[in-house]
């Protein structure tokens, strides 16, 4: 029998000990964020009903949902015809019922809907798990990852949009990461549609103008004409193509812009809004509007907001924006929401990059105990328990090997101290305790070695 290779499916990863130490960090740091905001935790299956998911990311979102095939003998639902169907899609609609979650925010609107007797409106949640979505691998891409979102549902105050983008400052403040946020409504990009009188083109429009900064305008302009749409609508997109300056002047050439469609000024004015709300709170994120943001997705009916990393390529690190009718397909009309989703995989990316991981990110264990033998190791137990009673991390080895060997354990780890106690300390009571980066070692009680690893 030959020995199968071990490894994982492209697009995904294994993590080390020492990556989810600091994974744990970036998910500590956002959870305790969304929870000072008093938003609610909460969790869904990784699994939904394929009907759930379907429909609700557009043709390119349905086109990279996992399916999971029926259990049993599935091939039983497919007849004669069906095996000369050219159309992979409608054959695995008939053997899956199931799928794999592509996001958090779709099966949230179906969590609602399904327990909208048993939560308060508006309702704050957040939710920290993973995802998946059958994409080409690539750096900061992968089919395996986590979102950390936070959403309120039940409101149409654009309160909730403030809030969204003051929790980015402070996510990204605290993990000390430099980005900038981007924002924009789709009420702006309707209005654009509509005042280059191609509003049924929306769509097109919208997936074209998200790649600005991808592409270039050119090559945009060149994709719209590739799309049919003509030459003279395409053009009267100028004032959006050549928009500069601050975030005032952009509002000022939109407003005029816009001022024939009624949808796209009320998107101005919103916009005017949450940036009057944001300018007494002194955030230290760069906030910048841009006109072209569209994120892709269908369901966004409102703001619309996009961090990247500065002086890093490394795509969207956080996005979402307001959505008016997403529980609606779900039978439960009229519940608008707002909210934004963290990808913990491309932070992780960016603050290895830039070596921002602190100390207490990278040690798991503060202390270890050198063992000496049976009778200093069961001294040693009490020790532990009482620095460990303290919130310092620490442990014992747990064989009485030689000291060469348990130090180069410590060293391989990462673990700053080392504890040493023989005859001698248990006769006086100490702890002989040695600092591994400086190689200092000095004997000291347990309560001023408790105070110096605090310290």
């Amino acid at each position: 029998m030959s020995k199968e290779k071990a490894s994982v499916p492209k697009g995904t990863r294994d993590f080390t000990p020492d990556q989810m130490i600091r994974r744990n960090y970036i998910f500590h740091t956002i959870t305790e964020i969304f929870q000072r905001y008093g938003f609610l935790p909460i969790e869904t299956p990784a699994m939904e009903n394929l009907p759930t998911l379907l429909g609700k990311y557009g043709e390119e979102g349905d086109r990279l949902l996992y399916k999971i095939l029926n259990s049993g003998d599935f091939l039983k639902a497919l007849d004669e015809a069906d095996w000369e169907d050219p159309d992979p899609a409608s054959i695995s609609m008939k053997i899956c019922d199931r799928g794999l979650r592509y996001d958090l925010t779709v099966p949230f609107a179906r969590f609602v809907v399904q327990h909208r007797s048993e939560i308060p409106f508006p309702f704050r949640r957040y939710q920290i798990q993973p995802v998946w979505r059958a994409d080409k691998p690539q750096r900061g891409r992968y089919r395996e990852f986590y979102q950390c979102d936070v959403d309120v549902v039940g409101s149409d105050s654009l309160l909730n949009e403030v809030e969204m983008i003051q929790i980015i400052d402070e996510v990204f403040t605290g993990l000390g990461i430099s980005v900038s946020v981007k924002l924009n409504n789709r009420k702006i990009l309707a209005g654009m549609a509509e005042v280059i009188g191609q509003s049924e083109r929306l769509t097109d429009i919208t997936v074209g103008l998200d790649k600005v900064q991808k592409i270039g305008v050119e090559k945009v302009k060149q994709e719209l004409l590739s799309k049919g749409i003509p030459a003279a609508s395409v053009e009267k997109l100028k004032p959006v193509w050549d928009l500069r300056g601050s975030n005032a002047m952009k509002l000022k050439t939109m407003k005029e812009f816009l001022a024939g469609s009624e949808t796209g000024v009320q998107g101005i004015k919103e916009t005017e809004q949450v940036l009057d709300f944001l300018k007494p709170l002194d955030m230290v994120s760069r906030l910048e509007l841009d006109m072209t943001l569209a994120r892709g997705l269908d369901y966004y009916t409102g703001a619309i907001i996009e961090v990247v990393a500065d002086n890093m390529e490394m795509g969207s690190l956080c996005g979402g924006g307001r959505y008016d009718n997403l529980t609606g397909v779900f039978g439960m009309e009229g519940m608008s929401g707002v909210g934004i989703s963290f990808g913990a995989d491309r932070i992780y990316d960016v603050m290895e990059h830039f070596s921002l991981f602190p100390d207490e990110a990278v040690h798991s264990t503060r202390l270890l105990f050198i063992n000496f033998g049976a009778k200093e190791a069961a001294y040693c137990l009490d020790l532990l328990k009482r620095i460990r009673r303290a919130g310092i991390q620490a442990e014992l080895y747990p064989d009485a090997v030689k000291i060469k060997k348990q130090m180069t354990y410590a060293h391989n780890r990462g673990i700053p101290f080392v504890a040493l106690v023989g005859e001698e300390e248990m006769k006086e009571g100490a702890v002989a305790l040695k600092n591994m980066a400086t190689g200092d070692q000095s004997k000291l009680s347990l309560t001023a070695l408790i105070s110096e690893l605090r310290r």
